[in-house]
């Protein structure tokens, strides 16, 4: 019988990489309420080798943060949001259905919603630049295409509900699917194009009723 070949020994760049999708898949299933001696034994590392990438369990956290939704954010999604030279129609909809395959994923999906349970601040940092490089991309776009004038204070907090309306009603698709457990519809494509023509149908009497 031949003697078993010795596992090679990872880079240390390799082994932080397995130590992160680890964590990403753990922190997906259990949340973020193990202790770093619990998480080292989950994801098969000792406590010392840990701590030797990553210094407290907020580190691996906000690495994790990082990997999932830092990583994954397109920034040409702004300006093909902002590209005036497409109709707004098919600008929303190239920008969902490529934003859709990121945030339906059960990773992204579970770890935001145990991080907003557990107030590790993951939702509050990435929740900001959605609202800063997106919606208001959006909002300012569809004022442009119907011709309102420019908001209040309190008419762009309404504006933003609005889109976040839309934002949420796709969101929660991945809920029923990796939360829930419950079917969702094949084809996600086409009930994402059904949400925004009902968006864009409804869109110009709800910001002419906001400034009334």
């Amino acid at each position: 019988m031949a003697p078993t070949a010795p596992t090679p020994r990872l880079a240390p760049e390799e082994r932080e990489q397995l130590i992160v999708q680890k964590a990403i898949r753990y922190f997906a299933e259990y949340g973020f309420g193990a202790s770093t001696r619990d998480l080292a034994k989950e994801i098969g590392v000792s406590q010392p080798l840990l701590y030797r990438y990553f210094p407290n369990k907020q580190a691996l956290a906000d690495r994790v943060f990082e990997e999932v939704y830092l990583s994954r954010w397109n920034p040409e999604w702004e300006e093909i949001l902002a590209d005036r030279k497409r109709p707004l129609a098919d600008r929303l909809h190239q920008f969902y259905q490529q934003y859709s395959k990121v945030i339906l994923q059960r990773d992204w999906i579970r770890i935001f919603i145990h991080a907003g349970l557990s107030r590790e601040g993951i939702n509050s940092r990435y929740l900001t630049r959605l609202r800063e490089r997106i919606f208001n991309v959006v909002l300012a776009e569809l004022r442009r295409e119907f011709k309102v004038a420019e908001p209040t204070e309190q008419q762009y907090e309404d504006e933003i509900e609005f889109v976040w309306g839309l934002h949420a009603a796709i969101f929660y698709v991945g809920m029923r699917k990796s939360v829930y457990g419950l079917p969702v519809p094949q084809d996600i494509e086409r009930l994402i194009d059904q949400k925004l023509q009902a968006f864009l149908t409804s869109a110009p009497s709800v910001l002419k009723n906001i400034r009334k």
